[in-house]
């Protein structure tokens, strides 16, 4: 057996094993160690690829974005900086029908701005904004339905880890992946909050009108989001601004490493500053994000495992040329993919998703004709993978976002969650149409600051 009949029976033995509960980075290392054995006829060969491919995977200086990031969120975390931006948002919104849920999907992303995990969104914010939100009145669908929603934007709106790795593995730009991201996020934001108001139109004593604040108390909590404002505008901006208007287009204050450096310093020194952030707390969070780099790091040493492996076979070279003789329309393939993520999602978190398949799926989207140079239709196609994977987050039954907010409020039956996150499927589902019809929403921004 060679070729792509090789690797189509490698995937159902790696898919076999994760429904086995083998750790997806074992089971990605695993089967792409033996592929490689069984094509070399000998172990000598995967060992010595093993051997090369471990630092230069681990030596893509690229990667030292991941750890700084991560130590970002988990400060933030510790800091308020959630809090604060709940506050804020309740204070402006909370005297319209379903502000308060406004107000949390607003605060959610704000703090993905500066978390870049989805999972630690949904929990903090679940923390932060739940017990708010059921002493308002609001029901418990809602409720958790849109925290469960909102904590998707923290893997949306850049930075964001997993567009890091996908950057990485795609070979695209990690600054142009993240202006690229950035539309699409607030279009999720945006869409979020009208879904909340659709909703509670239909089910009006599902978010009931909170007393409108004073003018002061409006001002007075905006200003004290300050911190993630300020931290999210240099860090982004300091990577994609163009600081020296004697030589436009070539300026950029920080590289993305650097930015995410500054990130995680400046995070901390506030933290510690403002005495939200304690000698323990620092130790936590470093240990905390020790752990999840180990894990990421982990899953895409197995992910490049793998990768070789079908390189050997050339598996993605024959899918793309099987794909083209059949003819078949490249919104077809396309709209396939995506509903492979939805699958997948029942199974898989998002970041095993995206390692796992763009070693497939890229080489096949590239070659297709979408009127788009193919470094564009990554882009575009990052971006949508991106937010398929997001909604499979929260489609019950096993969306992780969800077991994420049972676990913030054991009490609330998780059926509740299912009715109360459905209509933001809908919304997520509803948008990724828009990106597949529209893909100069991903891109345009990208051409404006390219």
């Amino acid at each position: 057996m060679t070729g792509l009949p090789l690797a189509l029976t490698a995937f159902g033995l790696m898919l076999a094993g994760v429904f086995l509960r083998v750790p997806i980075a074992l089971a990605m290392g695993l089967t792409g160690f033996f592929g490689t054995w069984y094509v070399m006829g000998a172990p000598t060969g995967p060992m010595a690829q093993l051997k090369t491919l471990t630092y230069e995977t681990f030596s893509n200086q690229g990667l030292a974005i991941v750890p700084l990031f991560l130590l970002m969120g988990q400060v933030a975390t510790r800091t308020g900086m959630s809090s604060a931006l709940f506050r804020a948002a309740s204070d402006w919104l909370g005297h319209k029908r379903g502000g308060i849920a406004m107000a949390a999907v607003g605060a959610c992303a704000g703090f993905g701005a500066i978390c870049g995990s989805s999972l630690a969104t949904a929990s903090t914010m679940g923390q932060v904004a739940l017990p708010e939100m059921r002493r308002r009145g609001y029901s418990d669908a809602l409720s958790t339905g849109v925290l469960a929603a909102g904590g998707t934007l923290g893997i949306l709106i850049p930075p964001s880890v997993i567009l890091v790795l996908y950057a990485i593995l795609a070979e695209q730009n990690i600054v142009t992946m993240f202006v690229a991201a950035l539309v699409p996020g607030l279009l999720a934001a945006l869409g979020y909050m009208v879904t909340v108001a659709i909703y509670v139109r239909v089910s009006p004593g599902a978010g009931p009108v909170a007393p409108r604040r004073p003018w002061s108390e409006r001002w007075s909590t905006l200003a004290a989001t300050w911190p993630v404002l300020a931290i999210f505008g240099l860090t982004m901006g300091g990577i994609v601004g163009d600081w020296d208007w004697t030589r436009p287009g070539d300026q950029a204050l920080f590289t993305p490493g650097e930015a995410a450096a500054f990130g995680a310093v400046t995070t901390t020194l506030y933290g510690a500053t403002m005495g939200r952030l304690t000698r323990a707390g620092l130790l936590e969070s470093f240990l905390e994000t020790a752990k999840a780099t180990g894990m990421i790091f982990f899953i895409l040493l197995g992910a490049e495992v793998f990768k070789g492996f079908l390189a050997l076979t050339r598996a993605p070279d024959a899918l793309a040329d099987w794909v083209l003789t059949q003819g078949f329309a490249p919104m077809t393939v396309l709209v396939a993919m995506l509903l492979c993520y939805l699958v997948f999602g029942c199974v898989m978190e998002s970041l095993s998703m995206i390692l796992l398949t763009v070693p497939i799926f890229l080489p096949v989207i590239e070659v297709l004709d979408f009127g788009m140079s193919p470094e564009a239709v990554a882009i575009w196609f990052g971006i949508l993978a991106l937010i398929v994977v997001e909604v499979g987050l929260i489609t019950p039954p096993v969306g992780m976002n969800l077991f994420i907010l049972n676990g913030v409020a054991p009490d609330i039956r998780i059926g509740r969650t299912y009715v109360g996150v459905a209509p933001f499927v809908l919304s997520d589902l509803l948008r990724v149409g828009l990106l597949v019809a529209f893909p100069s929403i991903s891109l345009w921004l990208v051409a404006l600051i390219g």
